[in-house]
Formats: C-alpha cells, sequence, structure tokens
C-alpha cells in the first residue's frame, strides 16, 4: 500500500501540470510523462498509461498492464486507491474502441470489415476461446503482424475480456467467401464473446 500512496502523492503534487500537458513546451512535457512513467514502474514494473486527449470534462488516465494477467490486480488495487480529483477519471486497462475499426500497428492496418473469425476448441484450456482469424496476408509468420492481429483484438474486445477469454490465436489467409468456409465477421466477436462468458459461467 506504501507504493501505491506513494505513486498517488507524486500525482496529485503533479496534478495542474499534467491537467494542462498539451500547454507545455515539447521537452516540459516529455519529461513529465517520463516522470510519470517511472513513478508508475516504481509501483510495480511491467505496468503503462494512456492518457485520453483533453475535454470538456477534463482527461482519462488508463492503466494498463499490456495484458499479462499476473499483473492484472496492481492495475486494480491502483485504481481502486485512486484520490477524487477534478478533471480526471481513472480507468482500470484498455476499453473496448467499438466495431468497424483500423488498427494500425507498426506497418500494417487491419480493419475490422475486412477480418472474419472462427471458433476453434481450446483442449487444454476449455473455458478460454480459441479463434482463428482470417485476414488478407493471414499466412504471414512475421511477429509484428500476429502481435498487429492480437491487438485488432484486443481493441474490440478490452484488455481485461481479450486477456482473460483468448486461449489460442491463429491467423490464416482470408479465403474467397469467408462465409461458405465458415467465418463470421470479425465485428461480431464483441457480441460473440458476451455468448460465450455467458454459456461458460451458467
Amino acid at each position: 500500500m506504501e507504493k501505491i500512496k506513494t505513486f498517488w502523492q507524486w500525482f496529485e503534487d503533479h496534478n495542474e501540470q499534467l491537467v494542462m500537458l498539451n500547454d507545455l513546451g515539447e521537452k516540459e512535457r516529455a519529461g513529465l510523462e517520463e516522470a510519470l512513467q517511472a513513478q508508475l514502474t516504481a509501483y510495480c514494473d511491467g505496468l503503462a498509461y494512456e492518457m485520453g486527449a483533453p475535454t470538456a470534462n477534463g482527461r482519462t488516465l488508463t492503466f494498463t498492464a499490456e495484458g499479462d494477467t499476473d499483473l492484472f490486480r496492481y492495475v486494480v488495487e491502483l485504481v481502486d486507491a485512486a484520490p477524487d480529483l477534478d478533471w480526471w477519471e481513472f480507468q482500470a486497462f484498455k476499453q473496448p474502441l467499438g466495431t468497424e475499426l483500423k488498427v494500425r500497428f507498426d506497418r500494417y492496418l487491419f480493419d475490422t470489415r475486412k477480418m472474419h473469425f472462427q471458433q476453434l476448441e481450446c483442449e487444454e484450456e476449455p473455458d478460454l476461446m480459441g479463434l482463428r482469424i482470417a485476414v488478407e496476408g493471414g499466412q504471414s509468420q512475421d511477429e509484428d503482424f500476429q502481435v498487429g492481429v492480437y491487438v485488432t483484438l484486443e481493441a474490440l474486445l478490452g484488455e481485461f475480456d481479450c486477456a482473460t477469454l483468448i486461449g489460442y490465436m491463429e491467423t490464416v489467409a482470408l479465403p474467397d467467401d469467408p462465409f461458405k468456409a465458415g467465418f463470421q465477421p470479425l465485428d461480431d466477436l464483441p457480441r460473440f464473446a458476451e455468448w460465450f462468458k455467458q454459456k461458460r459461467d451458467a
């Protein structure tokens, strides 16, 4: 708990600068962002943050474990201990971004409207989903491509569901007729995931 208190005390001490981050000079802004990450790492190595754009209601600060379920409890504990500060909303885990997304990762651009999925059995972990993702270039073994597909799934499902529901993922080339090959539109995955959770937890 002491590390949590130290983090939030630092945050409160720099609250006004953080709210006005976009108005700071480039060097000062970069220094403050690095300092915030350093404080977060001091609390728990492996956590990161994403700061939303300023709005009329303030900013959203999202804490993420980058999908590492072993660190999820540290994210929850940090957000649960967050102070009540004007102009701030503190959020645990990256949230779903909706559907019909275009997600860029490295040199790849993934359009969920052009991607499909198929459920696979996850024999070793039957409580988790196995997924086969059909996408143009899906036969690629390039690591950045594979990570980019996962990042796209995370954008659809959110960090928590993506990490706790998917036990296995593979990618394949997009068939000429995905529906005839037994695939569903990838934008239907969030609805499918909710059905899977309800069935599993019943």
